[in-house]
């Protein structure tokens, strides 16, 4: 219940700090990531994300992501073979269309620890089967993770957590995209974790807001 409470407190206070913005300038993310070993060095990644126009009822994306990934040390420096199938429903001169995109991709994971700073790199390369295309992706993100009321990310913490991530295509325009990120966190147990927090998405020819709330999964599948 107390968890209940306090996502609805982070979901109420977004909405209040974001409450300017105008109709169809603010969509929300619903989104779930799992993180879950399979033995010592192996793990299983395992994503959904809903992503709406507005606040529910009118998506724009579903995405789902799953790959096999492998630890170069121990729980660090992981490198994961990937799997993606995005749905989009775009609006076209005022019409809902329907895409499809498979993806392949290809990512390496790293992590540091500098005092409360908690940051990871990860780097991602992607092969897009769009339906009447093909194109390759770059993706860069640095994230951090800074716990306030503790000194390390341990159960009933709460943390600030930021990213940034930059796109670029390997054809002409090179930029795709964009993503600032800001949220605050609540650790329920040292395997799960909760978060709500604002993105702004930044393209060549448009900048958009989302409001995310992710859940984040890391039970093991071994004891290993």
């Amino acid at each position: 219940m107390k968890i209940v409470k306090l996502l609805a407190l982070m979901i109420f206070s977004l909405g209040t700090t974001f409450s300017f913005a105008q109709k169809n300038d603010l969509g929300a993310w619903y989104m779930y990531f799992g993180n879950n070993k399979i033995s010592k060095k192996l793990n299983w990644h395992n994503e959904i994300q809903y992503r709406n126009f507005d606040a529910i009822g009118d998506l724009e994306q579903l995405l789902i992501r799953t790959g096999i990934g492998y630890d170069l040390t121990e729980n660090n420096n992981n490198v994961l073979l990937g799997y993606g199938f995005i749905l989009s429903q775009p609006y076209v001169n005022g019409e809902k269309t329907e895409n499809i995109e498979h993806r392949i991709f290809q990512q390496y994971i790293t992590k540091q620890k500098f005092g409360r700073f908690n940051l990871q790199h990860r780097y991602r390369l992607e092969e897009r089967f769009l339906e009447e295309d093909f194109r390759m992706r770059f993706r860069y993100l640095l994230g951090v993770n800074i716990p306030i009321n503790n000194k390390e990310m341990l159960p009933k913490t709460f943390y600030a957590s930021a990213y940034n991530e930059i796109f670029l295509h390997f054809d002409s325009p090179v930029f795709d995209r964009n993503r600032v990120y800001g949220a605050l966190g609540y650790v329920i147990n040292k395997n799960m974790r909760i978060e709500a927090g604002y993105m702004n998405q930044i393209q060549e020819n448009r900048n958009r807001g989302q409001i995310q709330i992710g859940f984040y999964n890391n039970i093991p599948f071994t004891k290993n």
